[in-house]
This record gives structure tokens, C-alpha cells and sequence, in this order.
């Protein structure tokens, strides 16, 4: 009997110690991942200032990062700043949750890049959001359980909603 033991990625490549997934090789697009099987694989895998390019070069192939997972940076407390190229008009829900980032933000609405990410705190009853203009997406989960968000106004720049964007 052979027993091969394999680790399981859940990224596709590594390049600056930030890692990708694949999402359209077509048409060369990657979106920024966590590192191992699952977000809690590796504990504070991104600290301090993060800087996502645009596009990375990657076996030759140069991709244009378009988006951020669900969960890519959680749980890393030692994240205290990042940039977001505005190639990215998608992000996934949780993506920051437990970093320094996210934790020093006022209430309110959260802004990652171009992306309007979350509404943080308690929404007050009756709350009429306006998105800044510019804005390229909506995260996943952006609104949820916001049940005081009575009317918002979405600019022409969107072109991304996420799912369950304003779920309950």
C-alpha cells in the first residue's frame, strides 16, 4: 500500500506574498485568495500594509485583478492598511473582517477602494444612503441586516452587486 499525502491550495499562484485564484484565464483575470485550504488554514498570513497591483505576471501571463474573495484577508489583526486598484469592482463578504483595518473605521459606510464593502454598526431607522460617485461595486453582504435602510442611491459607475448585498 502507498500512501501519498498531498496539501491542499486553495490559491492557484503566489506572486509578492499575495495570493490568487484564477478566475477567467480566457480573459486573464485573477482574484486575491488566502493562502492553504481555507481562510483559518493560516492565522495573520497578511500583516501590516498590503498594496494589490493591478495585474500580476504570473508563468509569463500577465492577469488583471478584478476581485477579492470572501474571507481573503479574515482574521488577519496585524492588517492594518491596504490598497486596492481600481481594477478591482468585486468583493467578497467577510474579506476583512478581524483586521486592524476594518476594526479602526468608523461607523458607518466602509469604503475598500471602489468597492462600498460594508455598512458598519447599528443602522439607524430611516437611513437613506447616497454612494459616492466613482463607485465601481457593491461587496457581498454589503447591507445585510440593515432593516433601517429605507432608500439608496446607486451611481451609474456600479457595475458589480454582490450576492445578498441587501439581504434581510
Amino acid at each position: 500500500l502507498l500512501l501519498c499525502a498531498t496539501v491542499a491550495t486553495a490559491h492557484d499562484f503566489e506572486v509578492g506574498g499575495i495570493y490568487y485564484n484564477i478566475t477567467d484565464a480566457t480573459n486573464k483575470k485573477v482574484k486575491v485568495t488566502y493562502r492553504g485550504s481555507s481562510s483559518s488554514a493560516y492565522s495573520n498570513e497578511y500583516t501590516g500594509s498590503v498594496v494589490i497591483p493591478e495585474s500580476v505576471n504570473y508563468d509569463e501571463i500577465i492577469y488583471r485583478v478584478t476581485s477579492i474573495e470572501g474571507s481573503a484577508f479574515r482574521g488577519c489583526s496585524g492588517l492594518t492598511s491596504i490598497t486596492i486598484p481600481n481594477s478591482v469592482t468585486s468583493i467578497g463578504g467577510s474579506a476583512f473582517s478581524g483586521t486592524a483595518w476594518y476594526n479602526n473605521q468608523p461607523d458607518g459606510v466602509v469604503y475598500a477602494g471602489k468597492v462600498l464593502y460594508e455598512y458598519k454598526g447599528t443602522m439607524p431607522s430611516n437611513t437613506s444612503i447616497t454612494i459616492k460617485d466613482g463607485t465601481l461595486g457593491i461587496a457581498d453582504y454589503a447591507f445585510h441586516y440593515c432593516s433601517g435602510l429605507t432608500s439608496i442611491t446607486i451611481p451609474n459607475s456600479v457595475t458589480s452587486i454582490g450576492s445578498s448585498a441587501f439581504y434581510n
